[in-house]
């Protein structure tokens, strides 16, 4: 597969500051339909993320996105391949990866990204293992 990150990111990121509260974050979700919003700190660096499982924790609607954001957040090059996001998807069991280009935040790649690239076939199957000698002579 050939396809890189850059072409199936979102690139127009919605991001907030660490100190806004988690009722921000949701009424940024609801009115821009996404499901993840960057936190970045006023040097614009990446210092967490919330998603809406976050929000769905059960926390007050003025709780500081700091309290509860995942300070670990996973990152991926934007010309990377977009098996390498899966990858980072799946062996860490989350549903969002920040995209960046020389540290600067550039877009995010959700598992229902990589989904619509498997579901309009924009991938190419491997070819299937061929026979070995011995199953030719068994027929």
């Amino acid at each position: 597969m050939n396809i890189k990150i850059a072409d199936i990111m979102h690139k127009s990121v919605v991001t907030t500051l660490p100190h806004k509260s988690l009722g921000h974050v949701r009424d940024i979700m609801a009115k821009n339909g996404i499901s993840s919003v960057p936190v970045i700190n006023s040097e614009k660096e990446l210092v967490g993320i919330i998603t809406t499982s976050d929000l769905a924790n059960g926390h007050s609607e003025g709780t500081p996105v700091n309290k509860i954001m995942p300070e670990h957040v996973f990152t991926v090059p934007a010309y990377n391949d977009v098996h390498v996001a899966a990858r980072i998807m799946r062996n860490h069991h989350i549903h969002h990866v920040v995209v960046t280009h020389e540290h600067e935040i550039v877009g995010v790649v959700s598992s229902f990204d990589l989904l619509k690239l498997v579901e309009g076939h924009r991938f190419v199957m491997k070819n299937p293992p061929t026979k070995s000698k011995k199953e030719e002579k068994k027929r």
